[in-house]
């Protein structure tokens, strides 16, 4: 009764505060993008990292069930305010209303408002109903299409031409349109059951067994329950697994390094996952369970799944055919004859488990990993000066062990493997709160030449770990409500090639980042990001000796302002720019942006007008763009130019939303747009998208 009354006392204080300001499900998801991924990278994957945020931003956390690993996944709460959060549950019971966590110790006002788009308070009735009649009156349960397509014609869509021999050249076999769907129905830690559906533009649909293409592209799909007994999860078809800190198991969620320089350095190990993306690699498909007996887990896998890849037959000594992989595709295309005959033509098997153990007092944590993988056939890639100790071979197995430590206000972390090569990783790390206003975080990382690892996500410089030691230090400072700064320093090397980079090199990156905030309906931060990299000097610098480095030298800046102007208008400006220094030339390049966005209930309007000039691709410009749900663009702004988009949402009573988007990219330093069969013809590409959802409520 106690608990009642002083949650009902702040509900009566604080709510009029909050419901001016915050409604469900509201976020200003290009600010929290862009603080997890302050700068793009050509080799990062950002379509998957941003599938996880809209999943964390969709699915919110119940905070009566959240574990510690749940609330870190977020990457808001420091390791002290999850204790707390946690510390408060066990002494007062189970959370009332959302807006008890204002008598969590350390959480003021702007903390909680950041946090509440990924927190709820459940129903605890509703797990008494059965199983079936949970999941038809399940309230998230929805079905989303998309229709997307460029409206100029690129040359993979025109006429074939015919060669002198009298074959055509190639062309995409089917239309322009991308084709998207996705089912799902799910309730949180008690089931998610669902399917994705994907065709991209220039693919086929049509049934043909003999290609294994029936209708779309890409079909995905997964069930999967949570708390069965003694079964934490079970479940079936696709499927990805985070644990420790990516070196074996590093699906999900993993930004790196970006303007949140704390609370992103550390993986959270949340375990079996399913998978709900269009991106076609990088999951499991088959089966897995996670057993509960006592305070450990036990988690088994087993996976059987295609893979694209180009098969080279080459005849023995013995006169017979000896086929093996020379490459694996990565990209989900199958436009054009050459593609289609890669599509399938290796398997991929993977068999692995997980035993995790944790304290009774939840200060120490630590498992063990093992994944074992076998292709079809052998892989044996095209030689090159670069990748003389990437994988070779048919099969792989890869072992960790990782651990994690409470001690007061610091949290240590860490994980070593080893791979079938005998080349070893290891991710060494320290978050602290060393005041309630500074924060310092802290990760050593040392990834062997010869460490294969297919499905790790480490903290790492280059998109894998491989052939890399770093150490990387990062500070926030929140000197009021209003004021904040946060820095990192990374410092790596390559001791072996790279891609372009043909010695051993070393180089350092640094962002600093300071935001004022002095209300809920304004922000404004500037920043500044130096990153310095090695790679070839090539012919057209004077040289054709392809071992001479030269150290490029990179810096952007940013400029922002994020404005409320009332309930229904918002407004947001930009300035942004780079220069880049290699081999004793300097080009530079800058955009400027403003957006406006209308918000009236039922419908929201958003708009963009941007300019740019770049001097080169090195200084191409990235501006994170609203799009409609499930749709991640950050167009890479080359040249000189314009852009603008209008993206429109309406919802159709309590069942329906469409979402409408018009972008248009006009050069006025070309005529030609793009390269190859993705070449257009002219100064302009539009896009435009067209996607409806229909939730299934009760």
């Amino acid at each position: 009764m106690k608990k009642f009354w002083l949650t009902l006392t702040l509900l009566l204080i604080q709510l009029p505060a909050f419901t001016q300001t915050y409604r469900r499900g509201e976020i200003n998801l290009e600010n929290f993008v862009e603080e997890l991924f302050a700068q793009q990278k050509e080799d990062q994957d950002y379509e998957d990292l941003y599938e996880n945020v809209l999943q964390l931003l969709l699915n919110p956390l119940d905070l009566n069930k959240a574990s510690e690993e749940d609330l870190k996944s977020i990457f808001i709460l420091l390791p002290h305010q999850v204790r707390a959060l946690i510390a408060h549950r066990e002494k007062f019971g189970k959370f009332i209303s959302i807006y008890e966590l204002q008598a969590v110790e350390g959480f003021d006002l702007l903390l909680i408002e950041r946090l509440l788009p990924f927190v709820q308070v459940g129903d605890e009735n509703q797990k008494q109903v059965p199983f079936w009649q949970r999941v038809r009156e399940s309230r998230d349960a929805y079905f989303i299409f998309r229709v997307a397509r460029v409206l100029e014609t690129r040359r993979g869509f025109t006429p074939p031409d015919t060669l002198s021999n009298g074959r055509l050249t190639s062309r995409y076999l089917g239309d322009p349109n991308s084709l998207y769907g996705r089912f799902r129905i799910q309730q949180a830690k008690d089931f998610s059951m669902g399917f994705t559906i994907d065709k991209d533009a220039g693919e086929q649909f049509i049934w043909d067994r003999s290609s294994q293409r029936y209708g779309f592209n890409f079909v995905s799909y997964h069930l999967t329950l949570y708390n069965r007994g003694k079964f934490k999860a079970i479940t079936i078809g696709d499927y990805q697994l985070q644990v420790g800190q990516g070196l074996v198991f590093g699906a999900g969620f993993s930004p790196g390094k970006g303007a949140e320089t704390i609370t992103t350095v550390r993986r959270s190990t949340i375990g079996i996952r399913p998978y709900t993306a269009a991106l076609e690699f990088g999951f499991f498909r088959g089966a897995a369970i996670t057993y509960r007996k006592g305070l450990v887990d036990f988690t088994f896998l087993a996976s059987h799944l295609p893979r694209d890849g180009r098969l080279t037959i080459l005849p023995d000594t013995l006169e017979q055919e000896r086929t093996f992989i020379s490459s694996l595709q990565t990209s989900g295309l199958h436009r054009t004859a050459t593609e289609i005959s890669a599509r399938r033509q290796a398997t991929e098997s993977n068999v692995g488990a997980n035993i995790h153990y944790q304290s009774l007092d939840r200060k120490f944590q630590g498992g063990i990993n093992t994944l074992f993988t076998s292709f079809s056939q052998p892989f044996e890639r095209n030689w090159q000066r670069y990748n003389q100790f990437e994988f070779r071979g048919q099969e792989n197995h890869l072992h960790s062990a990782y651990l994690g430590y409470n001690f007061q206000n610091h949290y240590l972390f860490g994980e070593t493997a080893i791979s079938k090569s005998g080349g070893s990783g290891t991710v060494l790390g320290l978050m602290s709160s060393l005041h309630p206003q500074l924060a310092f975080s802290m990760v050593w990382r040392k990834f062997d030449r010869n460490f294969h690892s297919f499905y790790g996500n480490a903290f790492s410089e280059s998109s894998r770990p491989i052939n890399e030691t770093g150490l990387y230090m990062g500070l926030n400072y929140k000197a009021n409500n209003r004021w904040s700064m946060s820095f990192y320093y990374d410092y790596f090397k390559f001791p072996w090639l790279r891609f372009r980079v043909y010695a051993p090199s070393s180089g350092h990156e640094w962002l600093g980042r300071v935001q004022y905030k002095p209300s809920r309906k304004i922000l404004l931060f500037a920043q500044l990001r130096e990153e310095s990299k090695a790679r070839n000097l090539r012919a057209v610098d004077n040289t054709s000796n392809f071992y001479l480095l030269d150290q490029g030298t990179r810096y952007n800046y940013v400029v922002n302002l994020d404005m409320g102007i009332n309930r229904h208008f918002s407004m947001k400006s930009r300035v942004m720019g780079s220069s880049f220094h290699f081999n004793q030339r300097t080009t530079r390049g800058f955009a400027i942006s403003q957006d406006l966005n209308v918000d009236y209930q039922r419908w929201r309007i958003s708009s963009r007008f941007a300019l740019f000039d770049t001097d080169d691709f090195d200084n191409r410009q990235f501006l994170f763009e609203r799009n409609v749900l499930w749709l991640f663009s950050i167009p890479a702004l080359n040249g000189q130019g314009l852009r603008y988009y209008l993206l429109g949402q309406y919802k159709l009573g309590d069942r329906i939303t469409c979402w409408a988007r018009f972008a248009r990219t006009i050069f006025t330093d070309r005529e030609l747009i793009g390269s190859g069969l993705q070449q257009i013809q002219g100064n302009q590409q539009t896009e435009v998208v067209f996607q409806v959802r229909y939730q299934f409520l009760r």
